[in-house]
């Protein structure tokens, strides 16, 4: 047993009471701390249930009332440009029309398969049924459907083409009672470049989209994927695509001046290079192909060859360009007008074909430069039976001029 001095037992006692005094202050700091943290989470349970209640009784007031949503618009504030464009469109896109196509292939085993051809666009210029587009988006067909803007689709069939202006006339016969709206047309030599222009037609089988541009120029000479050369063609930036062709080009008061027929471009989409065979040049046409199936051009009755480098040679010819007459048809107004073929008879091509020389070579007519055939057809693609065209042909190392009436 350990005994200790009255000294080391007060010592003792009087740290066990510090220690007491010390833990209990420590146990009620705590408690303290605890509740005050107690009542500030109640305070803020308290706000925030207040605040919902008060932004429930802002919904209950806002349910219970009209809402009104101020809406920016211009109320039918248009602007001229704008005006002139919906009003172009309101009116003549549904006389736009899709032109879908099958045509017929052949298996490795020659069995016949149909299959989708071309499509393009087509304007009805007449409510009978008659629609205008371009040789080449119904070339080859099997058959030619045509959708109008409802989705109603018809078959057609080809009433007259051109390939000289690349232009068709195709017709379905619309159901009784159906009134079909149509666009007319303009007039074309009116034109100016920089005025306003408005296409619409079906480019990637997107129906009856409309572009806006300007005529970017006028008489342009281009060559179509028929190879023929159609002058006079206008020129504009209105967008045109695939799909476009035989779509009508419009002017602001909803005339036809001209068909879109093809783009310059190297990637195969709108390049700002649109073409479009003008109005004057279709309304020939159309009216030739309503009334004969074909359209009625005056001829020049002789057979010609496009001379070439190597023919000039042979023939020991000064010139090397323009149309060699080969022959020309006996008591044929072209004979009686002055016009001489050849006498010397060469093989020509395959051997199988027979070319005169020391004939006439056509330079000229009524003004226009001949160096091809494409030319050729071309300076006489608006002339009628009857015309007296001016010939300036090739004669003795000399230039001749003879006035030529031009047959049927």
């Amino acid at each position: 047993m350990k005994l200790y001095s009255r000294g080391q037992v007060a010592r003792r006692i009087s740290y066990g009471v510090v220690v007491a005094f010390v833990l209990t202050a420590v146990v009620f700091f705590n408690l303290g701390k605890n509740s005050v943290k107690q009542n500030e989470n109640s305070a803020q349970e308290v706000s925030v249930q207040d605040s919902l209640a008060v932004d429930t009784d802002v919904l209950s007031q806002d349910i219970s009332e009209d809402i009104i949503i101020p809406v920016a618009g211009n109320s039918g504030n248009y602007s001229q440009d704008e005006n002139e464009n919906i009003s172009v469109y309101k009116n003549c896109n549904e006389a736009v029309v899709n032109i879908n196509t099958k045509v017929t292939s052949y298996d490795w085993f020659w069995e016949p398969t149909v299959t989708d051809g071309g499509s393009g666009s087509g304007s009805i210029i007449d409510k009978r049924g008659y629609i205008l587009t371009n040789v080449h988006v119904i070339s080859g067909a099997t058959k030619i459907y045509v959708s109008l803007y409802d989705g109603t689709q018809y078959e057609a069939t080809v009433v007259g083409e051109d390939l000289d202006s690349d232009l068709a006339v195709i017709k379905f016969d619309p159901p009784a009672g159906v009134t079909l709206k149509t666009i007319s047309f303009g007039d074309s030599t009116q034109l100016q470049v920089g005025q306003k222009v408005i296409a619409i037609g079906n480019p990637f089988g997107m129906e009856r989209t409309m572009t806006t541009g300007i005529v970017s120029g006028l008489g342009r000479p281009i060559q179509n994927s028929n190879n023929r050369i159609i002058r006079n063609m206008i020129q504009t930036d209105a967008a045109i695509n695939p799909g476009n062709s035989g779509g009508p080009l419009l002017d602001t008061s909803g005339k036809m001046i001209g068909i879109n027929t093809m783009i310059m471009s190297s990637s195969g989409s709108s390049s700002g290079v649109g073409f479009a065979v003008p109005s004057e040049i279709a309304i020939r046409v159309v009216n030739d192909l309503l009334k004969y199936g074909k359209v009625q051009r005056g001829v020049i009755n002789a057979s010609i060859v496009q001379l070439t480098s190597r023919i000039a040679q042979y023939a020991g010819l000064d010139i090397t360009t323009g149309m060699l007459v080969s022959e020309v048809e006996e008591g044929s107004l072209a004979e009686k007008a002055g016009l001489k073929g050849g006498t010397k008879a060469v093989y020509y091509g395959n051997r199988n074909t027979i070319l005169y020389l020391g004939g006439d070579i056509i330079t000229k007519i009524d003004g226009i430069a001949i160096t091809s055939l494409a030319e050729y057809y071309s300076a006489l693609e608006s002339k009628k039976p009857g015309d007296v065209v001016s010939v300036v042909v090739h004669r003795n190392k000399k230039d001749v001029t003879l006035k030529i009436t031009l047959a049927e």
